[in-house]
């Protein structure tokens, strides 16, 4: 349990650090995160309307 709370603090703290030193590099992870998402939840859509 220790290390979850270890490694979320250190993936915020990389996250705020990251934020405000290169804003622009962040902006482009978030940007490919949420592609990331929306294409796997796109994937899923499709197998699900293909079951039916």
């Amino acid at each position: 349990m220790q290390v979850k709370k270890v490694l979320g603090y250190s993936g915020a703290g990389f996250v705020a650090f990251l934020l405000f030193n290169r804003p622009g590099d962040a902006a482009t992870a978030v940007k490919g995160a949420v592609e990331t998402m929306y294409n796997a939840a796109d994937s899923l859509a499709r197998f699900v309307a293909h079951l039916s």
